[in-house]
């Protein structure tokens, strides 16, 4: 008996040492972990690529615009600053930069940021054999679109590299907003040492050499990716996370499950629960940039006729989807400048140039009725409207399917697909009838309407016009800003008259933040950024 006893208090003093020893372990990991300032968002979807040039769409931009910095960077009141590049002078004539690299600048692998680095990034921007949708962004520079299209050579792009800390850049005409652009993802430099030794390194977080505010320390594919910040960096003193962890999660309902659980510290917002979360007070709303269209591609039947692509726009009532669907306060889209950019005048364009397009269902059944005449149809070929796959973009896409119904009796099929796949069909021109949007690369109305010109990389329509070509070309090399606008005025007349495009609503940032989360920057025109943002 006093052995069992002996035995029992002994099995007794193991259990409590081991409870407390695992309590202490939990509660020195608990401690580290407190420590350590780890900020968990949400991206949606998988970035198309960390490679600059052709992660070009909202979902790579995000974390590119974090791992990596240009030669400016927007600051916290979206204005480009000095980042890469210390100092730039420029001509008096507004057609030459000269950007002077800061000493400071470093990899992530320690190797010095040069002038080289960026020479070979923008040529490799522009090589026809990368593939950039970004390219066009690089037509602004000497002999850039001809060596994007195939009629010139490297060596007559007008980028230069004077010696390790200065590049010269030459411009085809004044720009005055050149340095909004080259804060875009697609001018970020390349470490060129790394890239020849490996043309893959932006693919595995253990070969992805970085120079902005953090650095790529895991990557799951489809999964999750992980940030570190980056102690090479030339400003780390003022960048205060230790870490950024990114879930991937499409779907925003269980996105904002997991933010009330405490697993995300951000949040959008979804449909169901706005009205509710408006009301308490509890939602961000930060102005943006950029429109949700659709587009009708003019290649495939019925599009080709402009009676019924306006038919169809006509019978798509863009404040009932805001209203009633997406449910975030958005304003519903007339046009496709957004709202937000003014012209020489200090006046909003949006304002200016007034409602391009509206609902009228009566008047939809009428074009339907003319164009249907033009082509002989006695009854329409099938529609189908594809959309990638995501709860926000079903309820949109069911909801235009009921409206099409209703307003012109036209019975259209659903259908839908991963983002990556989805973007790779529309791009070659693979659908009828698809879900866009649109964010802009910088803040002026040029960069929404340049992107429908002839056969340009972001068209995605197979639309064409001879005149809406002649007006963009003329705006783009423009030094008198009120002509300029007056060319663009009249660009964006042309576009919704001609309907390749369906406005449906102009963009807002709704969203939820822990409390403890301050300092992340939402530019209006560009990309969220963490490198001020902390947690307490």
């Amino acid at each position: 008996m006093k052995k069992a006893m002996l035995l029992l208090i002994m099995s007794l003093l193991v259990f409590t040492m081991a409870a407390c020893t695992a309590n202490e372990k939990a509660g020195t990991k608990e401690k580290e972990g407190n420590a350590k300032k780890i900020l968990y968002l949400n991206n949606g979807d998988s970035p198309k690529s960390f490679d600059p040039p052709i992660g070009f769409d909202s979902v790579s931009w995000n974390p590119l615009n974090n791992l990596m910095e240009g030669m400016a960077r927007l600051d916290k009141n979206d204005k480009p600053q000095p980042a890469m590049a210390e100092k730039w002078d420029v001509s008096e004539d507004g057609t030459h930069y000269t950007f002077h690299i800061r000493g400071d600048a470093k990899w992530s692998n320690g190797d010095q940021v040069t002038a080289q680095d960026f020479e070979y990034a923008w040529k490799r921007l522009l090589n026809p054999e990368t593939g950039s949708p970004a390219s066009f962004l690089g037509y602004f520079i000497k002999g850039g679109e001809a060596y994007n299209s195939g009629k010139g050579k490297a060596e007559d792009v007008a980028v230069k590299a004077k010696d390790d800390q200065t590049l010269e850049v030459t411009l085809e005409a004044p720009q005055a907003y050149f340095i909004n652009v080259i804060t875009n993802p697609a001018f970020f430099p390349i470490n060129q040492k790394v890239a020849e030794k490996d043309p893959k390194w932006f693919n595995s977080a253990e070969t992805f050499v970085s120079n902005g505010p953090f650095k790529l320390s895991e990557w799951k594919q489809g999964t999750s990716f992980n940030m570190a910040k980056n102690k090479e960096y030339w400003d780390a003193k003022n960048v205060k996370l230790d870490e950024v962890h990114w879930a991937i999660i499409s779907d925003p309902t269980t996105e904002y499950q997991m933010f009330e659980r405490g697993e995300l510290d951000s949040s959008s917002v979804p449909s169901e629960v706005s009205e509710k979360l408006y009301k308490e007070n509890k939602v961000d709303v930060v102005d943006q940039g950029g429109i949700y269209f659709y587009r009708l591609n003019v290649n495939k039947p019925p599009f080709q006729n402009k009676n019924i692509r306006k038919a169809f726009a006509m019978a798509i009532d863009q404040k009932q989807i805001v209203d009633f669907v997406t449910k975030n306060k958005e304003k519903p889209a007339y046009g496709f400048v957004s709202y937000g950019l003014k012209d020489n005048e200090g006046n909003d364009f949006r304002e200016t140039n007034g409602d391009l397009l509206k609902s009228d269902p009566s008047e939809a059944k009428k074009l339907l009725e003319a164009g249907m005449k033009e082509e002989g149809y006695s009854k329409l070929p099938a529609i189908t409207l594809t959309y990638s796959t995501s709860p926000n973009h079903q309820k949109i896409a069911e909801t235009i399917q009921q409206m099409l119904k209703q307003n012109l009796g036209v019975d259209v099929k659903l259908a839908n697909m991963e983002w990556n796949v989805f973007s790779e069909k529309q791009s070659n021109l693979e659908f009828q009838f698809s879900r866009s949007s649109f964010l802009p690369d910088y803040a002026d109305p040029i960069n929404f309407l340049e992107s429908f010109q002839t056969g340009h990389s972001m068209n995605r329509t197979g639309w064409s016009n001879a005149q809406y070509d002649s007006l963009i070309k003329s705006a783009k090399a423009e030094g008198d800003e009120t002509k300029r606008f007056a060319d663009m005025y009249e660009a964006e007349k042309i576009l919704m008259d001609e309907m390749p495009i369906i406005p449906i609503h102009f963009y807002n940032q709704p969203h939820l933040v822990n409390e403890k989360v301050k300092g992340i920057v939402y530019h209006p025109v560009g990309y969220m950024d963490l490198k001020w943002a902390e947690k307490k």
